[in-house]
């Protein structure tokens, strides 16, 4: 079979799925449950596969797929077209988007087992995995942005899935117009090299190729609008804040957002427009800034979140942070890979959180959580494992990538972000055990159980299996020399990384330093919150309860004068200047009617007596006429 016709049924296969099931979903109710899953799982599942193929192909035999669909703008000189390519850095994104989105769908289709909208869910879910290989497997930045917003709109419908909540509905808005802020800022860089490269061409190629010519404060413009273009998408300072409200969707679209696709989309372009923050230094730096910043604020953040789902969110986008601190910084192959391992745990982390949630009758608060271990034994093992992983505790898989991060940070003499880096390591630390302690470690005040005989809940419990198993050997694809390993993956992305060279000894005492303080930090954790009521204690009020009124303070400057502005619009703009001066002309041209058709009523004798009215005044001016004259 072709590259071509492969790299095609990769992104059709889930489109395909998604309609035969929206077709279904219209035509009858009556549809089996198990067609639509049969219909889900065969669109992804093939996907995955393929994905794998292409992945192992470019790393072992450094193939490169492509594929030219259709022109899709011929414009004089311009021209789009619609090519997929699968390069090295898109066939390591392939290698766990597609895997992991499969994973998600299997997991899916436990959790909403018997769910009445089962068959939609699966629509949005298929065409948000198409629109996902689309943004990644697009060889221009035109129809990557097509992939960007089919992301960003099907990530609204699912975010709001359950609209009859009017909180969801108010969610998926939140999402849907934050995300538009960022969208404006890519839109704006697409325009400016539009602009500035023309007739140079749009593929990515060209566009590198022709940086040269574009001077050097307008390619720091385009590089900044980019940056918040995925500012918005990855849930950075300040565009983060639809992220956390985002969890008002049903689990599966937790992970699947956070561990894989949608929030991954803005440190993939970054990565992508690597020949671009290469020769802008300055906005490179402001990167690595702003990610610092989201890593510390999220981190704290969370150590005083009560909702499971939420405590995770804070996590991605701290997390996030430490990616962007990367690719500001220039070690892009660095970002890429613990955005890798962050895929596996991440996702492991919430279907956890979700089999609690199903356990637990949709309870997601851990202080009503308390003391769950005998409940679901399996979930918590893989829970543990999934909080030392996120933890960096060695050798689990973030253990490799993190500290690949802290060591480029030091390495690269900011010293700032790599205290920055570390103190957001040792929170993460906190929360994470903080919230492992009081679900796993308290006296019991709830007890349920996940009835093993049930298919839905095998088809949950088995993703989660192979994803802890890839939470902690994922790490040795990327060791670094001090372990004896190469940096493969660092290696076949062959991206434009600044190298940073740092001597074994430094890095011993730097990942040792690390760690022992992140042991100590879990150790407090277990001191303050296991078999203990601290949690209870822990106040509502304060800056860190109240996100640092951050949200507050957004309603306070952006919504209500908004909110206002609107409502001022709708009154006295639309409803009394408009509308009102619409209605008063309408009716003074139906008086005005009423009043002709007294004159107008059809009568032969009237008109006669018009028209000698007429004459008779004719004849008056004629005869004031001829005596003026006279």
């Amino acid at each position: 079979m072709s590259h071509s016709i492969l790299l095609n049924i990769l992104l059709l296969a889930p489109l395909t799925s998604a309609f035969l099931i929206f077709l279904l979903t219209i035509s009858t109710r009556y549809t089996k449950q198990t067609l639509y899953t049969f219909l889900a799982l065969s669109g992804s599942g093939l996907s995955a596969m393929i994905a794998l193929y292409i992945s192992y192909s470019s790393y072992f035999e450094h193939k490169l797929f492509v594929s030219h669909l259709f022109t899709w703008l011929n414009i004089g000189d311009f021209t789009i077209e619609v090519t997929l390519k699968a390069d090295a850095l898109s066939s390591f994104m392939l290698l766990f988007v597609a895997p992991v989105s499969f994973l998600i769908h299997i997991y899916a289709t436990g959790y909403m087992h018997k769910d009445k909208s089962y068959g939609r869910f699966f629509t949005y879910f298929n065409l948000f995995i198409f629109f996902m290989f689309l943004l990644v497997l697009a060889d221009n930045p035109i129809i990557m942005f097509v992939g960007w917003e089919g992301v960003g709109l099907i990530s609204y419908l699912l975010i709001g899935f359950y609209f009859d909540d009017i909180k969801n509905t108010y969610a998926g808005n939140k999402a849907f117009i934050v995300n538009r802020v960022g969208d404006f800022g890519f839109l704006s860089a697409l325009m400016l090299l539009f602009i500035e490269i023309g007739s140079g061409g749009f593929s990515y190629h060209a566009i590198f190729s022709n940086l040269s010519s574009i001077e050097s404060p307008m390619l720091s413009l385009i590089a900044l609008l980019l940056f918040v273009g995925a500012m918005g998408k990855s849930a950075q300072l300040p565009l983060f804040v639809w992220l956390p409200d985002a969890m008002a969707g049903p689990t599966p679209v937790s992970a699947l957002i956070h561990a894989a696709t949608m929030v991954t989309a803005g440190i993939y372009m970054v990565a992508r427009f690597a020949p671009l923050y290469t020769l802008t230094v300055d906005v490179s730096l402001l990167i690595a800034y702003v990610g610092a910043l989201s890593a510390m604020f999220a981190a704290v953040v969370a150590t005083r979140q009560y909702d499971i789902k939420k405590i995770l969110a804070y996590s991605t986008i701290s997390q996030l942070g430490f990616m962007f601190m990367a690719l500001g910084v220039g070690a892009y192959s660095t970002a890429l890979f613990h955005m890798f391992t962050h895929a596996f745990f991440k996702g492991l982390l919430f279907m956890g959180a979700g089999a609690i949630i199903v356990a637990f009758h949709h309870t997601q608060d851990i202080r009503k959580l308390r003391g769950i271990r005998k409940s679901v034994p399996t979930v918590f093992i893989m829970m543990l494992i999934g909080s030392l992983t996120i933890s960096a505790i060695p050798p689990l898989s973030a253990f490799v990538s993190k500290d690949a991060i802290m060591t480029v940070l030091y390495a690269s003499h900011h010293l700032d972000l790599f205290l920055m880096a570390l103190l957001s390591s040792l929170f993460t630390a906190l929360y994470m055990f903080r919230m492992l302690f009081v679900l796993f470690f308290s006296e019991t005040t709830y007890e349920a159980t996940l009835e093993p005989s049930r298919n839905s809940v095998k088809s949950m419990i088995y993703p989660m299996a192979i994803l802890t198993l890839l939470s902690i050997f994922a790490g040795m694809l990327n060791l670094p020399e001090i372990f004896g390993g190469n940096l493969h993956i660092s290696c076949w992305l062959d991206l434009a990384n600044r190298h940073f060279v740092l001597s074994h000894t430094h890095e011993i005492v730097l990942m040792s330093v690390n760690t022992v303080l992140i042991l100590s930090v879990i150790f407090y954790a277990y001191k303050r919150y296991a078999y203990k009521d601290t949690i209870l204690k822990e106040s509502n009020t304060g800056f860190v309860a109240n996100k640092f009124y951050i949200d507050a303070l957004y309603n306070l400057i952006i919504v209500k004068p908004l909110y206002l502005l609107s409502v001022f619009l709708d009154r006295k703009i639309s409803h009394e200047l408009i509308d009102n001066t619409i209605n008063s002309m309408a009716f003074n041209y139906r008086k005005l009617g009423k009043f002709f058709s007294i004159l107008e009523n059809g009568n032969v004798r009237f008109y006669a007596l018009y028209m000698l009215i007429g004459l008779v005044l004719g004849f008056i001016y004629l005869f004031l006429l001829l005596k003026a004259i006279l």
